[in-house]
């Protein structure tokens, strides 16, 4: 028989100590939603399960204990530090859900210049471990727009990726060794930091991406750079269509050339950047050239040379393009600004952020964009539709939907269901078509859960096997990553 919220936060006190649990019915319902929920959570109306608990932990055997004692009991548990997250991973579905948080974990443990390496607790927060790094001239190179409230442990478990990863690469890019905690026993595993190995199958990549949904990350080892921000060179130029966009980032990609930044942005969302200003209705490419100083010349002259070759193309000055870019970050004085709007304007914006290879991307941009004008039947009501790409490999691109739209005659609780999730579901229907991937790197959380089976498809069973092994008994972050009996 499942234990009610009074016993779990005696035993919870009992392991803890009073002072590091938090059961006040208003905070707890605030923190039944994350930033996936906004929307109805700015409108002052929670529809999500109040959770038992909020534990505040310090230490990786203060986890280990928890996490025992809820597998014991059967008590979801759901891992937090930075509450960055977008789709819904942090959002409470089960009743009596025990959330975790382990923020206070913020030692910077080691910066070590001859191994070129950083290790951090989980819940270190990127900012000040850049800034600390910039202070000696390194730098991690991660660099998301929720720096400034992105801490390890969550930019881990959603295998984030930053604005320089064309170069740098993503979190699974960045990280060399680990500690997590598994419900199991709350069992503790160390992944050792090493250049690389081939000793089996890379054992980080079960926890890098897991969204908590299999165990808790309480320590990271990442890759740490020589930072020479004297060679940062910008460029940004018009083109006339997405298309020639999307062909100029893959131009200089497929040469060899990595710059930190690539982007690509189409008039509609370029505009909600101030691009119009310099750019009209041109759609903008963007590039940012970084490094020693022979590869930035290089890079630049690579750059210069596409841009040349590219038929339509005109430069921009670069300073509007580094100013633009130093205050592209968002903290919580933007997020404070935004449910200031929520709640004066019923305005919101939202965004999709996917990949594919070069042979597919502009089809898939192309024909999302075509079909929610066409299909999505509060079309009119949207106030702003368009899309960029942020980060490019060799093979392919990403590309973020990006969308804004007054919530008319809507209940709060009815907002993600009118609006979100059907726009949503023709990027995601498209994508799968394609053959491309439905995130790119915000995780699946719960809200692209229900794709899941389609994602991976025969390889699906592997993700499975994972959780009935490593979570048996479904109680880390029910819902998230994993697609789940909706009766259930």
């Amino acid at each position: 028989m499942a234990i009610n919220q009074e016993t779990i936060v005696k035993d919870l006190t009992d392991i803890l100590g009073r002072d590091q649990v938090v059961a006040d019915p208003q905070v707890l319902r605030e923190n039944s939603q994350d930033r996936f929920l906004r929307y109805a959570t700015h409108k002052g109306v929670f529809i999500r399960p109040t959770p038992a608990a909020v534990v505040m932990v310090n230490s990786t055997k203060e986890i280990s204990d928890v996490l025992r004692y809820c597998n014991d009991n059967k008590v979801n548990v759901i891992p937090r530090t930075g509450q960055s997250a977008t789709e819904g991973g942090l959002e409470v579905v089960k009743k009596n859900t025990v959330i975790v948080d382990a923020s206070g974990m913020n030692k910077i443990l080691k910066i070590d210049p001859v191994n070129m390496q950083a290790t951090g607790q989980c819940g270190v927060p990127l900012e000040i471990l850049e800034d600390q790094l910039r202070a000696q001239g390194l730098t991690t190179g991660h660099s998301p727009q929720s720096k400034p409230l992105a801490q390890l442990g969550g930019l881990t478990a959603t295998r984030s990726i930053g604005q320089f990863s064309t170069l740098y690469g993503g979190i699974e890019d960045m990280i060399i060794g680990l500690e997590a905690v598994f419900p199991v026993d709350g069992r503790v595993v160390r992944i050792k930091n090493v250049p690389r190995r081939a000793a089996g199958p890379d054992l980080r990549h079960v926890i890098i991406g897991n969204e908590g949904a299999l165990c808790f990350i309480t320590e990271v080892t990442v890759k740490i750079h020589k930072y020479m921000p004297e060679n940062y060179r910008y460029f940004g130029f018009t083109v006339d269509d997405m298309k020639t966009a999307l062909n100029m980032l893959r131009a200089v990609v497929v040469e060899g050339y990595r710059p930190s930044v690539a982007r690509a942005y189409d008039p509609e969302d370029g505009k909600q950047h101030g691009f119009d200003q310099f750019a009209g209705d041109k759609h903008v490419v963007i590039f940012l050239a970084e490094g020693p100083k022979g590869i930035t010349e290089a890079m630049s002259e690579c750059i210069e040379k596409v841009a040349q070759e590219t038929k339509g193309c005109n430069k921009i000055d670069s300073r509007y393009i580094q100013t633009w870019f130093e205050n592209l970050n968002w903290g919580p004085e933007k997020i404070d600004e935004e449910a200031q709007q929520i709640k004066e304007t019923n305005h919101i914006g939202h965004t999709t952020e996917i990949s594919g290879t070069w042979d597919v991307i502009h089809e898939i941009y192309a024909n999302s964009i075509h079909r929610i004008r066409k299909e999505f039947p509060y079309a009119d009501h949207l106030t702003m539709l368009g899309g960029h790409s942020s980060h490019s490999y060799i093979n392919g691109t990403n590309l973020y939907f990006v969308y804004d739209y007054n919530v008319v005659d809507c209940a709060p609780e009815e907002e993600v269901s009118r609006y979100h999730l059907p726009i949503k579901t023709i990027i995601v229907e498209e994508v799968l078509k394609a053959g491309g991937s439905i995130c790119h790197h915000h995780g699946a959380g719960k809200y692209r859960a229900p794709w899941m089976d389609q994602e991976h498809g025969t390889s699906y069973w592997m993700l499975e096997k994972l959780k009935e092994v490593f979570d048996p008994n479904e109680i880390m972050n029910y819902g998230t990553l994993f697609k789940v009996d909706s009766n259930n």
